[in-house]
């Protein structure tokens, strides 16, 4: 089973992205409701905010696949700080005032979004220039990705097979330029002012890359794909909790054998650059670095795969060379097996725990709170499973008795009292650190889910409102923060 060393200080803290904050422009930024919200977490007795993925989300809204691995996402990008720098008008603030503060407006979002900030990069005066042209010739991948995605505008946004042109507009260029700058230097005063009121940031890296993306394109031979640039396999999971059919990412999966070669460099920047940007982050699926599904290319459902060994320790002994004392969680949920077992524990990384799936299984699965050991990360749901109010709803009664019954909650008022008695007992639990979904603070259902894994549409949209954040009672969660020394 589970073992780990006590490198975790008791902490809490809160899981919520950039784009379920409230504000004016369709999606959650970098604006006054980031800052906002950090006041919150302090307020609140929180010690840690937790995002996901930075990048650009794909057709359906995902930020788990993107155009590139490094490239931040034009969303986030605050725009009455432009508006302040002169860089945009009023008029043009009004033009991308939100129709709704309850969801990401993504439809909107990709039609107007970037051609807004490429207008605002038309005003960039000679000093600015020469900063943002510094901070591109001083990360190479930035500066990839935004040729990646000049390139994809001359080529009518097709994927780069479909490309015809290797000639780019420089105006689009120094667009992608300027936004990847303005994303960067917004995001760095967000975090510093989180680290100055004691929140660090817990950041997502997805464990695979998009093939339509600048990490595929300039770095083929790292990828199993054949000369005609199709891919032979690729990712997914097979049948589980979430899905009959197992969940058909489609992925392209690493040429471990030739990213071994270099000493895994790529993933070696990979991971030192989220390490700046964050004080620690979530390596999703981690359990593929030990053994990976593999599914033909041709295959239309994730249930004809087979489990392929990783690279394991090697590359954990390069994370550990450069993770100094930032957190890295190990993502191992899923079908969990022995060996990875041994590579999480091998690792130091702590591990997730989700109370969501405590009382699927016997009184062993490591998943129970009385299970917790201080190395490990406990939710009370992760960014894919239902609310926990949406959760007691849907749970057998037997087992929901038996929920309460743990929880200390007379099961009459579950529904009133339900959400609280789990997370109290979260935070009593062992675990070093115990993170809680923003919408189970709100003790809100599963019309708030941000998530529901296998189904294309209708997710990522949630977002709170300052309304509904005013209403959680931040003193009482100061005082269980308190109460159980986290």
């Amino acid at each position: 089973m589970y073992r780990g060393v006590s490198i975790l200080k008791r902490k809490s803290g809160v899981l919520m992205h950039i784009s379920s904050l409230w504000g004016e422009y369709s999606s959650g930024s970098f604006g006054k409701e980031a800052f906002q919200f950090i006041d919150f977490l302090k307020q609140s007795g929180f010690s840690y905010w937790q995002v996901l993925p930075f990048v650009i989300p794909d057709e359906c809204n995902s930020p788990y696949k993107s155009y590139s691995t490094f490239g931040g996402n034009p969303y986030f990008v605050n725009l009455e700080g432009l508006y302040d720098d002169g860089l945009l008008s009023h008029e043009d603030l009004l033009s991308a005032n939100q129709g709704t503060p309850y969801f990401c407006e993504f439809d909107r979002l990709k039609n107007e979004r970037v051609p807004l900030l490429i207008k605002a990069s038309k005003n960039v005066g000679k000093e600015l220039k020469e900063k943002i042209e510094k901070f591109i010739e001083d990360s190479k991948p930035i500066k990839e990705f935004c040729k990646f995605m000049a390139l994809k505008t001359a080529n009518d946004d097709k994927e780069w097979t479909q490309w015809k042109t290797k000639e780019y507009s420089d105006e689009i260029y120094f667009g992608w330029c300027f936004i990847q700058y303005e994303f960067f230097t917004q995001w760095a005063k967000v975090k510093k002012y989180a680290n100055e009121n004691g929140i660090s940031i817990i950041g997502d890296i997805p464990i695979y890359v998009s093939f339509d993306s600048a990490d595929v394109y300039y770095n083929k031979k790292m990828f199993l794909m054949d000369e005609e640039n199709h891919l032979t396999d690729v990712a997914g999971v097979p049948p589980d909790y979430f899905s009959a059919d197992g969940q058909l990412w489609g992925n392209p999966l690493y040429d471990w054998a030739e990213m071994e070669k270099d000493g895994f460099s790529w993933w070696k920047e990979r991971i030192s650059f989220a390490l700046e940007l964050f004080d620690g982050v979530r390596i999703d699926h981690f359990r593929g670095f030990e053994s990976f599904w593999a599914v033909k290319g041709t295959e239309k459902t994730a249930k004809n795969g087979k489990w392929v060994k990783g690279p394991g320790m090697k590359l954990i002994n390069v994370f550990n060379e450069v993770k100094g004392d930032k957190l890295i969680i190990a993502e191992d949920l899923g079908d969990i097996t022995e060996d990875v077992v041994k590579l999480v524990n091998d690792s130091g990384f702590p591990g997730m725990r989700v109370f969501q799936f405590g009382f699927l299984s016997m009184w062993d699965t490591p998943h129970r709170p009385y299970n917790y050991i201080n190395n490990c990360v406990a939710y009370s749901g992760t960014h894919d499973n239902n609310t926990l109010l949406g959760y007691l709803w849907e749970t057998p009664e037997d087992m929901k008795r038996k929920v309460m019954q743990y929880c200390s909650c007379n099961y009459d008022r579950w529904n009133e009292d339900g959400c609280k008695a789990i997370i109290k007992t979260i935070m009593a639990s062992n675990a070093g650190l115990a993170i809680f979904p923003i919408q189970d603070l709100l003790g809100y259902g599963s019309d708030t889910r941000l998530n529901v894994p296998g189904r294309a549409d209708g997710n990522w949209l949630y977002r709170v409102t300052k309304e509904q954040l005013n209403n959680i009672n931040k003193q009482e969660y100061k005082e269980l923060n308190e109460l159980f020394g986290r």
